[in-house]
């Protein structure tokens, strides 16, 4: 059956938006593209060429898992994040663009050693590995899956003599040591508003998403334990949630943190928070 590219896309693309699906034409050109083996700007080029018959197959088969609002990593296996390809699966959380900003804002502090909390795919910590020649790190997770998806990662970018991943629920498993800077995506999303997310994050860890009580117990633990492994002014910076502001930096704040800063992502909304203890 002939078919050309183009046309295969824009019917890929009807089918998505029938079933309300965002980013429609970059998830259908994302997918042709991982089944023509080029880049998705590449596509665009090619939409008057035809498609085999295999490729037709494989394109199909793609599509139909993507209307069963399986994120397209999965599909894949892979998410592109900060300059790096990462192995991603169901056992850990999808990395998203609003994260890059987390490591921007890492990358902007003085650190030669870094704790990792919650490192899932180990996406934030070996970014910034990669950026920071000669730094080293350490990355825990309570899934010992997650932490084995990690090592795979530090494997596929060469940075496995600069890196330890262990199972740990958040500092409970860590030997007494100090780190320059501390880093961390907790699970933020309260309980109730689950049910109201894409239903993509029901392909995630839903550990990774919540802390089944109010959204806020992570940055509790992270505030109350962080001050022991942190250097003198030494730098915690975490992702939260962007109707979180306020509560968060009352905890930081209770913990003795300081210079508490808040800055937005590309969307403008409140994603990052930085702050230093004496």
């Amino acid at each position: 059956m002939n078919k050309k590219i183009g046309v295969a896309v824009s019917e890929a693309v009807e089918k998505f938006v029938s079933k309300g699906i965002d980013n429609s034409k970059i998830d259908a050109r994302i997918l042709m593209a991982s089944v023509l083996k080029v880049s998705p700007h590449e596509t665009s080029f090619l939409f008057n060429n035809f498609l085999t018959d295999e490729q037709i197959d494989l394109f199909s088969k793609a599509v139909e898992r993507r209307l069963a609002r399986i994120p397209v990593s999965h599909i894949l296996g892979y998410r592109d994040f900060f300059d790096h390809r990462f192995i991603v699966t169901s056992d850990v959380l999808d990395p998203r663009p609003e994260t890059e900003h987390l490591v921007e804002e890492a990358l902007k502090k003085n650190f030669q050693n870094v704790l990792d909390l919650g490192t899932g795919s180990g996406c934030v910590i070996l970014s910034l590995l990669a950026k920071k020649a000669g730094s080293t790190g350490l990355g825990v997770d309570v899934s010992k899956t997650a932490i084995n998806i990690a090592e795979k990662n530090a494997v596929q970018m060469s940075l496995q003599r600069r890196v330890e991943f262990k199972v740990s629920d958040w500092f409970n498993n860590i030997k007494p040591q100090k780190f320059d800077l501390i880093v961390s995506n907790p699970p933020y999303i309260h309980p109730e508003k689950i049910k109201f997310l894409a239903p993509e994050l029901k392909h995630e860890p839903l550990l990774a998403l919540t802390d089944n009580k109010d959204g806020l117990d992570s940055y509790r633990n992270i505030a109350r334990y962080a001050p022991s492994f942190l250097q003198s002014r030494g730098h915690l910076i975490l992702e939260i949630g962007f109707d979180q502001e306020f509560e968060v930096t009352k905890i930081l704040n209770l913990n003795g943190f300081q210079d508490i800063k808040v800055t937005r992502d590309l969307n403008g909304r409140q994603r990052v928070i930085t702050c230093c203890i004496k």
